[in-house]
């Protein structure tokens, strides 16, 4: 009856062509039956509850959808209205409105507001307790859905969920009897600990309890009653809950039974369901540089893979005459286990991925909002971040669905490939909470060694990548590897194999080359056999992290010519990330240990050998005029062959790259990526500048009036591709000074800042930092007439998109604080004077003090630094007065101590130097705060255990010293005491690396130009000056100690130079 009802409202004819028609339809009848609803009063008469029932069927039939224009605080106060008509002890209708709950939030991407929350979470946990056993799934999936993304705001219920006794406790645990509600109940978990940027964590004895919950379930095997596909499900949502943990929770791994045990799980389930491979983990793995298990299957499915795997290789061979024909955004999922093995192409799969195909849970925005356990479309989507619906699109031969077991198989498949696609992502969270020097300890387990002869390889992280059938999971499995090799260079440096060891054991250092050979070879294997373009992108990102990192100089020769020769065709593959990563990679050769002679040689050989012959390859490359499209004239390949040995012409590959910049842009958008097209075209290069200068005035307002209409576009790819356009738009010379066009493009890109895609959210703040740039820019000409005409509200409005974009994901917050940093210098005394302006300044800094401060990426920090130094430089503000100065010099001096990247020292070192005025440095207090910081950061510049910060020592001591200087020179009489308490402890380390920075210059200074031996020099010159002139009490010592200090330092440089007559009319001073 309902459902006939909903048809009158809603007839299921309409066009779906008609979107804007269906959505008020869709609007109206929701505040229809809303307005019923809402006009009812508890009544516990039949006709009353054969009402409700109608009303509930009909709001749960209705099309919802994203976007369908309905009022998310709407939806709450309809849910709140229809528990309150609902009886705890009606049974049916608890479960209607239950499954009403879920529907709603699911379907209309709802996170429902704190001040419904607490009465909706109150009704439900109290449903639980006294509703009969058979409602508890479906109030579970109502749960679930309640507390995603609102983990922060439960915290009154925690204990009655996750106490000993909690209810989620109790129905996750193992003696539950009912699977479906175990599943559920495990879901509910996962999602109270996902976070929310910007909200508090849950806090750590329950992230405790729900990890060793998740860890239990993972460690615990199939019960005779739950279903393979359910067990699948119960999976995935404990995989998830690990991930939230590990990512938005910040949990730390410090035991090393704890990081054991969950390494041992991932590892079973990476492998979950592989055709032919069935492995046993033990409970717990520990860190040794030799392999402790060799992961081979137990004998019956050996024999099973071994004799079946040849027979099937060869016989798919033989039928894959044509692979071209499966059609573009299918995924080829096949049963065969040695499939990926084989030389040819195997068929192409499709992945939609996020730009640079960099995987992260993080990408996952609140609006995917997955509230279900289970793992179709819409239901769970927390089960995996590679879970979508082109998921559920597999195809086969037509013999595997001629029958409904056949379909259930690749359902099966499926389910289990989400299994290990979710086991990976958990892996790499994993990798990114814990520290490397931890990590390496597993290699052996993860990572292959070249195998015994006549026995099999063992199982690692490149059986996925070239078994899997699923493109998705071999995907993940290179990002896996990927972020293992990044940073691998110290570790693996010890690898040598340049001459046969004799020996009655391994040595490590042989090992470790053996396991760098098998990689290669797995990769080059994976290479030519790979399908997907997407997932071919990442293999050459992995070969690209490991020729960065592997030590080639002590390794036999050809592993770089192979590499080589296998990636010369890619150049020119028909998708633009296959060509980028592979013109990547091949810088990542040619800047391999240089220079290196194996390199050398290959830079020498002939552009044509290679690029026209690799059968492997043929099948990816682009049409044969791919070159024909360039302007008329020889092409690259021409040039270098016909060019003759002795000729002074650069090599290949450089002509190459000369001509990919200088000739015009073809192909932008490749099958992959089609639907950016319309955005691509309107995306211009900075070289672009002096075409766009010279065209006419109405073609240049034609460009613009395009682009800012292109920004409203309702397709993420184009409206991504327009925010960045214009983010380079509002560069070029002949447009930055114009009000009206930066007024305009700031409202743009403002909007585009709060779109619910990552992606797009990501280009906008770029475009804002350049914007905000161009503010800057705009200051520095001697005409005022911008500043005055630009809008204090528009100022506003860009302070406050800043500060929220700040709280976002590392994407865009590196950028938001950039703009944060510019914006705050760009503001004029009116500005500050102000009352409107005085709360946001201040929020303004308190989110570059928290950015500062936070376990962030170090690009965002180092743009936080950057931008805490950019604020400095405004006079008008009032540092050194505000309250929020201490805190600002003591997250800079904190960072500058303690950071582990040298870089964000370095710039937060360079920030402690901008003030120019010894009362912005606030009280004596924190001035000597500031100095001893950088003394400590002077005497730890060398402390590190990464190695690749070393080769930023030498510019960490620079900035320092300058820094050091600088206050000198601004120091008052008051200020002395404390700087020779310190001298006087720590006065020869600081001496020596003074007069170090004195005879080299700042060379190696990543804050701006290098200063001459002479610049610097005039530095500690006027700051002995300064000492010079301040008026000490009689009888302080303090000035005498500190003058005479850097007179010995002038002395001692002067001394080394042989210059005679070192210090005139400054000693007597």
């Amino acid at each position: 009856m309902a459902a006939v009802q909903v048809a009158d409202s809603l007839p299921s004819g309409q066009p779906r062509e008609a979107p804007r028609e269906a959505i008020p339809e869709r609007r109206n009848a929701f505040r229809r039956l809303s307005a019923r609803l809402c006009a009812l009063r508890p009544d516990d008469s039949s006709s009353a509850r054969t009402e409700i029932h109608l009303l509930f069927d009909q709001l749960i039939s209705e099309n919802y959808s994203e976007g369908s224009g309905v009022a998310p605080e709407d939806v709450s106060a309809l849910l709140v209205q229809a528990c309150r008509l609902v009886p705890l002890n009606q049974n049916h209708l608890v479960s209607k409105v239950s499954q009403l709950i879920h529907h709603l939030l699911n379907r209309l991407q709802v996170i429902v507001d704190e001040q419904h929350l607490d009465f909706l979470l109150a009704y439900t946990i109290s449903a639980i307790h006294q509703c009969s056993s058979w409602t508890h799934m479906e109030i579970l999936q109502a749960l679930a859905a309640l507390v995603y993304c609102n983990g922060s705001k439960c915290q009154k219920y925690l204990p009655e969920l996750l106490g000993k006794t909690g209810l989620l406790m109790k129905l996750s645990d193992l003696a539950q009897s009912d699977p479906e509600v175990r599943r559920v109940a495990v879901h509910c978990m996962a999602n109270l600990c996902l976070s929310v940027p910007g909200q508090p964590y849950l806090e750590e004895p329950y992230q405790n309890i729900c990890f060793q919950a998740f860890l239990t379930i993972l460690q615990s095997p199939k019960s005779s009653d739950m279903d393979d596909i359910t067990f699948c499900m119960l999976l995935q949502n404990a995989l998830k809950g690990i991930q939230s943990l590990l990512n938005g929770g910040r949990m730390k791994l410090t035991q090393t039974d704890e990081l054991g045990a969950l390494l041992a799980v991932l590892k079973k389930f990476m492998f979950h369901g592989l055709p032919g491979l069935n492995i046993e983990m033990p409970t717990v793995l520990y860190p040794t540089p030799l392999p402790q298990y060799d992961g081979r299957t137990p004998i019956k499915p050996q024999q099973s893979e071994s004799s079946a795997s040849r027979p099937t290789l060869n016989k798919k061979k033989k039928s894959k005459v044509k692979p071209k024909k499966i059609q573009q955004g299918e995924e080829e999922e096949k049963e065969s286990s040695g499939e990926i093995e084989a030389a040819s192409v195997t068929g192409t799969g499709r992945v939609n991925l996020h730009e640079g195909n960099t995987w992260s849970p993080s990408s996952l925005g609140v609006q995917s909002l997955p509230l279900d356990g289970s793992g179709a479309a819409g239901k769970d989507g927390v089960s995996s971040p590679f879970s979508s619906s082109s998921w559920k699109r597999v195809s086969s031969s037509e013999s595997d669905y001629s029958d409904a077991e056949g379909g259930m198989q690749s359902k099966m498949r499926s389910y289990q490939a989400k299994v290990r696609q979710g086991a990976l992502v958990c892996f790499l969270s994993t990798i990114k909470s814990i520290e490397k020097k931890v990590l390496y300890g597993y290699w052996s387990a993860f990572i292959p060694d070249t195998p015994e002869l006549g026995s099999p390889q063992s199982v690692s992280l490149m059986t996925l990548t070239l078994k899997d059938p699923s493109p998705k999971t071999r995907a993940c499995a290179l990002q896996v590897l990927s972020a293992i090799l990044e940073g691998s260079k110290q570790f693996l440096s010890v690898a040598e194999d340049t001459s046969d060891h004799r020996r009655a054991f391994t040595p490590f250092s042989v090992m470790i080359a053996s396991s760098i050979r098998e990689l290669h070879r797995c990769l080059l294997l994976a290479l030519v056999a790979e399908s997907s373009s997407q997932t071919l992108t990442q293999i050459i990102k992995c070969l690209a992290n490991l020729v960065s990192n592997a030590p080639y100089n002590r390794l036999k020769l050809s592993l770089l010519t192979k590499v080589w020769n296998q990636i010369k065709p890619y150049i020119r593959h028909k998708d633009v990330n296959v060509r980028v990563s592979s013109l990547t990679l091949l810088g990542a050769i040619v800047s391999t240990h240089a220079p290196l002679p194996e390199v050398q040689l290959l830079l020498q050989q002939p552009c044509s050998s290679g690029l026209g012959n690799s059968n492997s390859a043929t099948p990816h490359l682009s049409p044969p005029d791919w070159w024909k499209k360039a302007p008329a004239g020889p092409s690259v390949e021409e040039t270098s062959v016909s060019s003759p040995k002795g000729s002074s012409e650069p090599c290949w590959l450089i002509r190459l790259c000369i001509s990919i910049v200088v000739l015009p842009k073809e192909d932008s958008c490749s099958g992959s990526d089609a639907g950016s097209a319309a955005g691509s075209a309107y995306e211009p290069s900075p070289m672009r500048l002096e075409a766009f200068s010279s065209l006419p005035n109405d073609r240049q307002i034609l460009c613009i009036t395009v682009l800012l209409g292109l920004n409203d576009s309702k397709n993420r790819l184009v409206k991504a591709a327009t925010s960045r356009a214009l983010g380079v738009y509002v560069l070029f010379p002949c447009l930055r000074q114009d009000v009206v066009f930066v007024a305009d493009t700031a409202n743009a890109i403002l909007m585009s800042l709060e779109d619910k895609s990552l992606n797009v959210r990501a280009k906008a703040a770029w475009s804002l930092g350049n914007l905000t740039d161009t503010l800057i820019v705009n200051m520095e000409t001697p005409d005022p007439s911008f500043q005055e005409e630009f809008s204090g509200l528009l100022l506003l409005k860009m302070l406050r998109s800043a500060i929220e974009a700040s709280k976002d994901k590392d994407k865009v917050k590196s950028n938001a604080v950039r703009a944060l940093g510019n914006l705050l210098h760009f503001l004029q005394p009116s500005h500050i004077e102000k009352p409107t302006f005085a709360e946001i300044i201040e929020e303004s800094i308190q989110a570059l003090i928290s950015t500062v401060l936070t376990e962030a990426a170090m690009k965002v920090r180092w743009n936080a630094c950057y931008a805490m130094g950019n604020v400095f430089t405004n006079p008008a503000l009032p540092l050194g007065t505000a309250p929020w100065t201490s805190q600002a010099y003591s997250a800079l001096t904190l960072v500058v101590t303690s950071c582990k990247n040298f870089k964000v020292r370095i710039r937060s070192a360079a920030a402690l130097s901008v003030p120019g005025k010894r009362e912005q440095y606030g009280s004596v207090e924190q001035y000597a705060r500031i100095w001893n910081a950088l003394v400590t950061a002077l005497q730890k510049s060398e402390d590190t255990i990464d190695f690749l910060e070393f080769k930023y020592c030498a510019s960490l001591r620079t900035q320092i010293c300058q820094a050091l200087i600088h206050l000198l020179s601004l120091a008052s009489a008051s200020d002395l005491p404390c700087i020779k308490e310190i001298l006087e402890l720590n006065g020869n380390m600081v001496q020596s690396y003074i007069v170090q920075f004195l005879k080299s210059g700042a060379e190696g200074d990543d804050t701006g130009a290098p200063h001459s031996p002479q610049e610097t020099d005039q530095m500690v010159r006027m700051a002995l000056k300064h000492m010079g002139s301040i008026q000490a009490p009689a009888g302080d010592t303090a000035r005498r100690t500190i003058m005479g200090f850097l007179e010995e330092i002038l002395a001692i440089c002067f001394e080394s130079s042989g210059s005679q007559g070192a210090l005139p009319g400054l000693t007597n001073q």
